[in-house]
């Protein structure tokens, strides 16, 4: 099993726009070989932004390696646009190999 997981630091004030873009977009997930689960994590506070994290869990890392160059990923990505000031940065992406 694979875990995916995106790290967002989203500016302060912007926490509901961000969760909005999130609970309206079509993730097209379901139709993707390997795809298994999928949560959106609100974090702490720390004074000028809030930490998000993305968390999907696969298979394998060629499944979720494979969803990143799908038709289905290019759809799930083409809406998500943000407010300027939204984004303190670039996700932060990890990937984890599940051991037990």
């Amino acid at each position: 099993m694979y875990i995916a997981m995106n790290r967002f630091k989203i500016a302060e004030g912007h926490e509901k726009d961000f969760e909005k873009i999130w609970v309206d977009r079509q993730s097209f997930l379901n139709e993707v070989p390997g795809f298994k689960d999928f949560h959106l994590l609100k974090g702490s506070s720390e004074g000028s932004f809030t930490l998000y994290s993305s968390h999907s869990v696969w298979e394998t890392k060629e499944e979720f390696l494979a969803w990143t160059e799908s038709d289905a990923f290019q759809k799930a990505h083409a809406r998500a646009r943000a407010p300027e000031g939204m984004y303190l940065g670039p996700p932060q992406f990890e990937g984890f190999e599940v051991v037990l």
